[in-house]
């Protein structure tokens, strides 16, 4: 786009002895793929410098058997034997004309060492920073501190050996030994380690210049560092020590990646904090160093992006989560096709996958962790063998990408909505607290098939099994998607509850819907996502007395897979919400509810509400599908049934599984199997 708004974007950035294409960055980022998956993660990160990013990062590489986070997919880099296959990373990146970068580090007091039988180690004799794992740090004395350091000089040595053209010192999200050196929460040495920031910064600054002096010559070193702390015990932030901690160490570094820690507030999902969030805790550090600066904040729009440029904020926008929903940003805003941009909405799937210690999902991009083991892109889908006509009824999140990914294919689409709106249950979840940012799910999907020729859309168009018949489609998918239970139904309990029968029910439907409830409600949420604790602050904020209920012995359990507990959590409590969790309704006499302890069956206070607002599980409404199975004329109809239709479940399952019924549909062997997969190497 020469003459573009956007050409500041695409300036290069000299960073040490290496220079970048632009200034988009592919920050580190974890992908739940260990070093025993390599195809699967080079993948994932070969496609995103397709798509133009002129910087791409590996997740954290451990550089020791000390340093084992143990349950979690993380990359290991203790030795030569990793060099050969980060060869092949750093080719394919450079092939595609992006730099390619490393996270080597050390866990510090976040390690377990489960795996490896290995001590902690740590800058005081402290419990590691993992509370439900029974062991303790040990205090690393001063021949500790230079075995380690030569430890990181060698897997610097290394990572210049395998080719990588950025390499990472690690400071960050406290999960890094240098990082606790540094924090006065875990730092209570008497030596020259401990006491002053100086003193605390020592070991950082001398990992700095082993670095620098190890591979300075040929390879950019850069520090990853959190400049801004939450925790009110101690933190580092530009008001106490992090802007003398900059001013210190300022030159030394050839690139500073900056964020605020730790890793739940730097990945905060859009429902506490919108895009650009970390500029204000951030983007002071460019006034203190002559060297490049790198931020993130969850940035999708260009228009943003320039203006942190153009202000001096950072010199290169960095980015986790916008590169994994769409890895085609850069070329999107280059090519000016801004509105095919398929913008992160800040849900956090990704991250939950990972705490799961899964391969990396996303909502947006049903394709990532599938680039290489199913054959599938981002952007691109091989054209149909034949012209067809397929008819999509229910233009929910699965409806809406099943239809999408076979007009891209070349078929006559059909789509058939009942309802007078497009997006399903996006679209009626996006205009709870805290979820705007979510309509994005559906909003991308119905402007790229809009732009599509070959597509109509019928809204306000219920069809039946006889009408599906008569249309005499090619492909029909079914994707009507599920409602919620009223029989109390739940992830804990698989029998109806026979007290709500006399209850004054409501469920989720009931909200979208618009219906009035009483001022006094009972949350019942035995489904443990996000929803629940949505559902208590909308009601909340809306002048209703809440209590939420929950069987297990947290309130939004899953949501600590997301990061966003603890936030949760606060705000709830900020608005009165009343939070009764591992209890569990045994009756109901009209507004007094009992309850007992899930655990021990001791009974609990009662709660006086007026209605009960059941969270707990939902029924696929599989009305149509059924009749068209059992239909006698549909003995020759190419049948399929997709999203919480075929299988309740989140917001990403159901655009997944639109996608790999498309796929299915068009032949694709990647949607029926795994067309690659890793295996182990055996050795004599």
């Amino acid at each position: 786009m020469s003459g573009s708004a956007y050409d500041i974007l695409f300036e290069s950035v000299q960073i040490g002895p290496v220079k970048t294409k632009n200034r988009f960055y592919a920050v580190p980022h974890a992908t739940g793929h260990s070093s025993l998956e390599p195809n699967g993660s080079i993948a994932i990160r070969t496609t995103k410098a397709e798509g133009g990013w002129g910087v791409v990062s590996t997740q954290l590489a451990e550089i020791d058997p000390s340093s084992s986070l143990s349950n979690l997919p993380v990359e290991t880099f203790w030795g030569t034997q990793e060099i050969d296959v980060n060869k092949v990373l750093v080719d394919r990146l450079h092939k595609l004309g992006a730099l390619a970068a490393i996270e080597i580090g050390h866990t510090g007091m976040r390690s377990r060492n489960l795996s490896t039988g290995e001590p902690v180690l740590g800058p005081s004799a402290l419990p590691i920073l993992k509370p439900v794992v029974p062991v303790q740090a040990r205090a690393m004395d001063l021949q500790d501190i230079r075995d380690l350091r030569k430890r990181h000089r060698d897997a610097a040595i290394r990572a210049m050996e395998s080719g990588f053209d950025i390499i990472y010192v690690y400071a960050s999200h406290d999960a890094s030994i240098l990082s606790h050196f540094l924090s006065k929460r875990y730092n209570f040495r008497t030596d020259e380690y401990g006491g002053s920031l100086e003193n605390r910064a020592r070991f950082l600054k001398e990992v700095i210049q082993d670095t620098k002096e190890a591979v300075g010559h040929k390879c950019a070193v850069a520090v990853r560092l959190a400049v801004h702390e939450f925790n009110d015990n101690n933190p580092l932030t530009e008001k106490n020590e992090a802007r003398d901690l900059i001013g210190m160490l300022a030159e030394l570094p050839d690139l500073w990646d900056v964020n605020v820690g730790g890793w739940s507030r730097d990945s905060s999902s859009s429902r506490f904090e919108e895009e650009g969030f970390q500029e204000p805790y951030t983007g002071w550090v460019k006034s203190l160093t002559t060297k490049p600066v790198v931020g993130v904040g969850r940035y999708t729009s260009p228009d943003k992006m320039v203006s942190l440029i153009k202000k001096g904020k950072y010199d290169l926008i960095g980015a986790a989560r916008p590169s994994i929903a769409d890895p085609f940003l850069p070329n999107k805003i280059k090519e000016g096709r801004l509105e095919e941009i398929r913008e992160c909405i800040g849900c956090n799937v990704c991250v939950s996958y990972d705490a799961y210690s899964c391969r990396i999902k996303c909502t947006q991009n049903p394709t990532i962790s599938e680039e290489w083991r199913r054959g599938w892109h981002p952007e691109y889908v091989k054209p149909a063998a034949t012209e067809q006509t397929s008819l999509v009824i229910g233009a929910g999140p699965a409806g809406l990408e099943c239809a999408l990914v076979l007009a891209k294919a070349g078929h006559n689409v059909v789509l058939s909505e009942a309802s007078t709106t497009l997006g399903g249950r996006v679209i009626k979840e996006s205009k709870l607290s805290g979820l705007a940012a979510w309509s994005r799910a559906a909003d991308h999907r119905i402007y790229m098939l809009q732009q599509k020729p070959n597509v109509e859309i019928y809204m306000d168009s219920f069809l039946s099994a006889d009408d599906v018949l008569e249309f005499g489609a090619d492909n029909v998918v079914v994707a009507t998607g599920s409602s919620w239970r009223k029989d109390g139904v739940g992830s804990t309990n698989f029998r109806p509850i026979d007290a709500l029968t006399s209850a004054n029910i409501f469920t989720p439907e009931d909200v979208f819907n618009g219906t009035e409830l009483p001022n006094s409600i009972l949350i019942y949420d035995d489904e443990h996502n996000y929803l629940g604790g949505v559902l208590a602050e909308q009601l909340a904020r809306n002048g209703h007395e809440v209590t939420i209920v929950s069987p297990l012995t947290t309130i939004s359990a899953w949501t600590g897979f997301t990061l966003e507990q603890s936030q949760v959590l606060t705000r709830l409590h900020g608005l009165g919400v009343v939070l009764r969790p591992n209890q569990v309704i045994t009756q109901v006499a009209g507004s007094q509810v009992s309850l007992e302890m899930a655990d021990t069956g001791a009974i609990a206070s009662p709660i006086t509400c007026e209605g009960i607002l059941l969270v707990t599980s939902r029924n696929a409404d599989t009305s149509l599908y059924d009749a068209l199975k059992g239909h006698e004329g549909a003995a020759e109809l190419n049948l399929h049934c997709a999203g919480d239709c075929l299988s309740p479940g989140t917001i990403q399952a159901a655009i997944l599984s639109g996608h790999k019924i498309a796929k299915e549909i068009l032949g694709d062997a990647g949607a029926t199997e795994f067309v690659q997969r890793e295996a182990p190497v055996l050795f004599d």
